[in-house]
């Protein structure tokens, strides 16, 4: 798309924004039901789209996509006429007599720029909660996943008029084009080079931005974890997508006298739930380009690999690899992997895990399997983290009624339900006076009957 299409669209956003249209609930409420029922309709084509890209089973891309967007739309659906008020707080004796209150408005004209990981979800789930506060949208998906973008353009073409939602293709170029133009505000989902780019970008225009980073998500299993159930929860949480996930475990921190038995039982779940060879498996995805293929079969050290390590160049897949023994020198702990490749450390405390952990930039989601309450507990306040779970993986992503976000290089602001609403909105403090009473001491000329006056009401 040329930049002057991108300048009209713009334009003519605010232009729809200025009329008021995004404003009332009932048209808020009228435009997400518009949605749920078009996903409903194009559900197939969807999924067929992410097959083509990502090699998703319909099952897969319903779980951890579809379904989720569509229960997105349900939450705001029941929620947002709440959320939308305007909502009372305490006035100051010294404002006397008056009411105090903050009133929820749109920021106007918003960009959603999405990753290919997880193409409809990173791109639909925040534009639902975009819709929700009363913004319009321009939407922006990664052009490594073309066929699902090509699907959510007909989606949204279908759904709403450009001046509301448009969506703009493209790559570099547009990305670019994109970032120099204003906007009111900036959603940014992918990594930190870019993502450090997004906020230069916005930083010249001033425009707020969240932004959802990744980082490498500890998984952490002491030895009162339930080793066979969180390895049946690892296997699943770290080779869903081909572990192109951004909360996906990213390597296991496992005390040293349950290293044994948790990678026995890594293996015979990656057996029961992928099958004996799992490049057979036309459930279990592939890696998105040649590009990342090659840098993910780059990390994996083959005299370390204790499970896996087969590939399909020509398909672009990769076996569910485990590798044992690994350092933090080795090439896998030197980045986030976002692939199929599992790398197992081993801690002989749970204070010297922390405190490794701990020296690393915050990552975007930490994994607990431990019975220990205490374990627990000093993991949760030690560490600084997104979001995560204790004895499970990837699930606290999954609801509508907790922000998700990052921390630290891992991001910055949240969405989802409430969050997300608030994440579009901009909240006005107002005082609304009242003109029978003026209470005279603020005015001069000052005296010392005022300056006791005020001392009374402001303390």
């Amino acid at each position: 798309m040329e930049k002057q299409e991108i300048q009209e669209i713009i334009r003519r956003q605010r232009e729809y924004f200025e009329t008021g249209a995004t404003l009332p609930v009932s048209a808020r409420k009228a435009a997400l039901r518009k949605l749920y029922a078009a996903i409903g309709e194009k559900e197939k084509l969807l999924c067929a789209a992410l097959k083509k890209d990502l090699g998703k089973s319909s099952s897969e891309s319903y779980m951890s996509e579809i379904g989720l967007v569509k229960s997105e739309i349900t939450y705001m659906l029941r929620h947002v006429g709440r959320f939308v008020r305007e909502k009372r707080v305490p006035t100051p004796l010294a404002q006397y007599v008056s009411r105090s209150f903050e009133k929820p408005s749109p920021y106007g004209c918003v960009l959603i720029m999405s990753p290919w990981n997880y193409p409809f979800l990173l791109t639909v789930e925040p534009l639902v909660d975009a819709i929700a506060a009363g913004n319009t949208v321009v939407l922006k998906p990664s052009a490594y996943a073309p066929y699902t973008a090509k699907a959510m353009t007909e989606l949204v073409e279908s759904c709403f008029e450009p001046e509301f939602v448009a969506v703009v293709n493209g790559g570099r170029a547009e990305n670019t084009s994109l970032l120099e133009m204003k906007f009111d505000y900036i959603f940014f989902t992918g990594g930190k080079v870019v993502g450090r780019e997004v906020m230069r970008r916005a930083a010249e225009h001033l425009t707020p931005v969240t932004l959802e980073l990744g980082g490498k998500s500890p998984c952490i299993v002491d030895k009162t974890a339930n080793i066979p159930l969180a390895a049946k929860r690892i296997v699943f949480g770290k080779f869903l997508n081909c572990g192109q996930t951004c909360v996906a475990p990213d390597y296991i921190y496992c005390d040293e006298a349950v290293r044994e038995k948790l990678l026995q039982e890594i293996g015979r779940q990656i057996r029961v739930q992928y099958g004996e060879k799992p490049l057979d498996n036309e459930d279990y995805g592939k890696i998105i380009n040649r590009k990342h293929f090659d840098r993910i079969c780059g990390l994996i050290d083959r005299e370390k690999t204790v499970i896996g390590g087969e590939r399909d160049e020509e398909a672009q897949r990769i076996a569910p690899t485990v590798m044992d023994r690994v350092t933090w020198e080795d090439a896998v702990m030197g980045e986030e992997i976002f692939g199929p490749v599992l790398p197992v450390l081993t801690y002989s405390s749970l204070e010297e895990a922390v405190k490794k952990i701990r020296s690393m930039p915050c990552p975007l989601a930490l994994y607990m399997f431990s019975s220990d309450k205490r374990n627990i507990s000093y993991v949760k306040e030690r560490v600084s983290f997104g979001g995560g779970c204790i004895n499970d993986t990837l699930i606290h992503l999954a609801t509508s009624a907790m922000g998700f976000g990052g921390v630290g290089e891992s991001g910055m602001g949240s969405y989802h339900g409430r969050h997300g609403f608030e994440t579009f909105t901009h909240r006005k403090s107002m005082v609304d006076k009242k003109t029978f009473l003026d209470l005279p001491m603020r005015y001069q000329p000052y005296t010392g009957w005022k300056d006791k006056m005020i001392q009374i009401f402001v303390r």
